[in-house]
């Protein structure tokens, strides 16, 4: 899972005409200090639903927004089991 949501990490970057690409991140990495913005994190939740057929943030009884890389990355291993 986690390299999946890497490599669509990076397509969404590439898709906001970032020039960041990441090999890793590490889980306590701050989202909003990798590079992508909200527009980028839209796009990456897409690439992830297009891919895994699943939306973990129209799943949830209680909205939860991921702060770290780590955080986002456990909301898709949780929801996709």
């Amino acid at each position: 899972m986690r390299k999946l949501i890497l490599e669509k990490f990076n397509e969404a970057l590439e898709q906001t005409g970032k020039t960041e690409q990441y090999e890793n991140i590490d889980d306590n990495a701050i989202l909003l200090e990798t590079g992508l913005d909200s527009l980028g994190f839209a796009i990456l939740v897409a690439f992830l639903e297009e891919e895994l057929d699943l939306d973990p943030f129209q799943l949830m009884d209680e909205p939860v927004y991921p702060s770290t890389f780590g955080e986002f990355v456990n909301i898709y291993e949780r929801f996709n089991d």
